[in-house]
């Protein structure tokens, strides 16, 4: 009755009676009890409602959230690889400018050789004119000895030739002149 009720009442706001007893006529051609369908209507609409905020918007929450962490993720490894690139690029700044710091250490290295070498060959050099300067100084030394032992010789020999030929009997001519000669040949040796 209270669902006759309402199809009329629906019927009536469609605007005729008529209207209504073809819509009850309808529900009683099909069998259909409206009670029933009232209160499976009510039921649909309150497992939708529950449905909806039960399963529905925890479910979307969660391909929501999903979707936040799949791009979170992905800008994350989108700033990984801008961070990685930059890092790259850092190693190879420091690693060219290491290799420049040790073509630098290098060449001072080189240089620094050099100037030791050098050094090493002056102090070699000045070392071997050195033994040189004495080497002739010693030379020179030993030919004076030797000049000295040879005119003690010489005056030796002299003065024995000398006393033997004044042993002769010479005469005061001759010995004047092996005298003389003796003298010019003892002022030759000296000088």
């Amino acid at each position: 009755m209270i669902e006759n009720a309402l199809i009329l009442a629906a019927a009536e706001a469609a605007g005729s009676q008529e209207s209504a007893n073809q819509i009850l006529h309808i529900f009683d051609f099909f069998g259909l009890d409206i009670r029933f369908l009232v209160a499976q209507i009510v039921n649909f609409g309150i497992v939708a409602i529950l449905l909806y905020k039960f399963a529905y918007k925890p479910v979307l929450a969660t391909i929501e959230e999903r979707q936040k962490k799949i791009s979170d993720g992905l800008q994350y490894a989108e700033e990984m690889k801008a961070k990685l690139a930059d890092a790259e690029k850092a190693h190879a700044a420091t690693l060219q400018k290491a290799q420049q710091e040790a073509q630098t250490i290098l060449g001072e290295a080189r240089e620094t050789a050099k100037l030791y070498l050098d050094k090493q060959t002056e102090a070699a050099a000045g070392k071997s004119e050195e033994i040189i300067a004495k080497a002739k100084e010693a030379i020179d030394l030993e030919r004076n000895k030797m000049l000295t032992e040879v005119r003690g010789e010489v005056v030796r020999l002299v003065i024995d030739t000398t006393s033997k030929v004044l042993t002769k009997d010479l005469s005061e001519d001759e010995k004047s002149r092996f005298s003389k000669s003796a003298a010019e040949e003892l002022a030759t040796v000296n000088s």
